[in-house]
């Protein structure tokens, strides 16, 4: 087991619960494994795509294409989708504030930015209209910012519609606190609450109480993820 089987199977288990709308991963390999995992573990009912227009009737590995396909999904049926509130996207970002506000579009000043980023794209619609979470596979104060350069996708405090959870290469937070603050859920294996502390540039909810483990995969859940990346693509994707 690595650290990467542990993130996949806590970005997954931000799908429970979900039942029939479209599980989007878009922020990587790994959170296109996880909503991957989910359908064919514990949320069966899940609707997963080819990462283009295709709905997947199978579930097939990262780069192989499905042999059984449900439909197509052209952009504007995939625009409403979102704007029903029937997606689960999985995001990454730049930069991410304590109540969720993240920035994918430019660091820096936003008339003469330092770096550009994709730019604010879907991220907007994304957060007001549908369950949102993020995969960022590296925890750090650069990415953990007080304040982000930019609102990209919407946060807790500015209307979004549901903030699921973040999954970092350190740990799992979600914003379940009375302000809609960020707080922190449970720690990876190897990885102690100094540690996430000290890579985050704001202070986080409540942590005097007993955090714990990221629970770690089960024999099923690895043997479903060996199949669905024979090549250990996510392996790549998290830093050791």
């Amino acid at each position: 087991m690595s650290r990467a089987d542990v993130c996949v199977v806590a970005c997954a288990e931000a799908f429970r619960g979900d039942g029939e709308i479209l599980a989007a991963g878009i922020g990587g390999a790994v959170t296109v494994l996880a909503a991957r995992l989910a359908r064919l573990t514990f949320e069966p009912d899940l609707i997963t795509n080819d990462g283009v227009c295709l709905l997947t009737g199978d579930v097939p590995a990262l780069g192989e294409a499905p042999e059984v396909v449900e439909g197509w999904l052209p952009f504007r049926e995939h625009l409403w989708l979102v704007l029903n509130g029937r997606r689960h996207v999985m995001l990454g970002a730049g930069q991410i504030d304590r109540y969720g506000n993240t920035n994918i579009s430019c660091i820096g000043d936003w008339a003469r930015p330092k770096a550009q980023l994709l730019g604010v794209r879907g991220a907007p619609g994304n957060t007001r209209c549908d369950p949102t979470s993020y995969w960022i596979p590296r925890h750090s104060p650069r990415v953990f910012v007080d304040a982000v350069d930019m609102v990209s996708g919407l946060g807790t405090d500015r209307g979004a519609f549901e903030l699921r959870r973040v999954v970092t290469n350190l740990a799992v937070l979600d914003f379940r606190t009375a302000d809609g603050a960020m707080r922190l859920v449970s720690v990876h294996p190897g990885v102690t609450v100094d540690d996430v502390v000290a890579a985050t540039g704001f202070a986080l909810g409540d942590i005097s109480g007993n955090i714990p483990q990221t629970r770690e995969p089960t024999a099923q859940e690895l043997a479903v993820l060996d199949r669905l990346d024979p090549g250990r693509v996510r392996d790549r994707e998290v830093p050791a």
